[in-house]
């Protein structure tokens, strides 16, 4: 699937780039296994409007973030990794990928608070949940919640601000409802706070 994306921007490329060379090397690179730093999967759920995003507050992190994680071994696709995540982790049955490729790279390492998991290469998808959806708190959280374009949390992570970005083009793109201004998915309280 990372062979044949097609990045937006050079920055994206060289993600790509390295995430393959990162699989080239290392057989389990898939593997939370594989220390210090493995692809990963997550998902940005949208409610089915379009106008509000599902995030979780991370319990081991304590920052809000899209919902995601490892790779398990009955995956079969890094979408269906992205897509097995979002439905543990806010209890949605229904849930439906925008899609099947990645809408977001993102490298980012990990403080202490993960063990040995240093680094994840994340490949983000896009999701949409059906109408009238209610989350569930999952383990591997402290909360989980909608929140609108313009209201996202002061502690969320400050790649989710890319991440949402990258998901209102491909709404332009294909002619879906999104967030309506670059100025509500850019909210200085987001680009203000540390990434992890």
């Amino acid at each position: 699937m990372l062979t044949g994306w097609r990045a937006p921007d050079a920055e994206q490329e060289r993600l790509r780039t390295s995430y393959l060379d990162h699989l080239r090397r290392q057989h389990d690179g898939l593997s939370r296994d594989c220390v210090p730093a493995h692809v990963t999967a997550s998902a940005l759920v949208l409610d089915a409007t379009r106008e509000h995003a599902l995030l979780a507050l991370h319990r081991k992190g304590g920052f809000w973030a899209q919902l995601g994680g490892h790779c398990e071994p009955g995956d079969e696709t890094l979408s269906g990794a992205g897509l097995r995540e979002a439905t543990e982790e806010s209890g949605i049955e229904g849930l439906r990928l925008i899609g099947s490729e990645p809408v977001d790279l993102d490298a980012h390492r990990l403080s202490g608070a993960f063990g040995s998991c240093r680094e994840h290469l994340d490949v983000r998808f896009l999701v949409v949940a059906p109408a009238g959806a209610e989350p569930v708190v999952s383990d591997e959280s402290e909360d989980v919640r909608w929140f609108g374009w313009d209201a996202l949390p002061r502690d969320a992570v400050v790649d989710l601000t890319r991440l949402a970005s990258a998901a209102r083009g491909l709404f332009a793109e294909v002619g879906q409802p999104g967030p309506s201004t670059s100025e509500e998915m850019s909210s200085p309280a987001v680009a203000a706070t540390p990434s992890r």
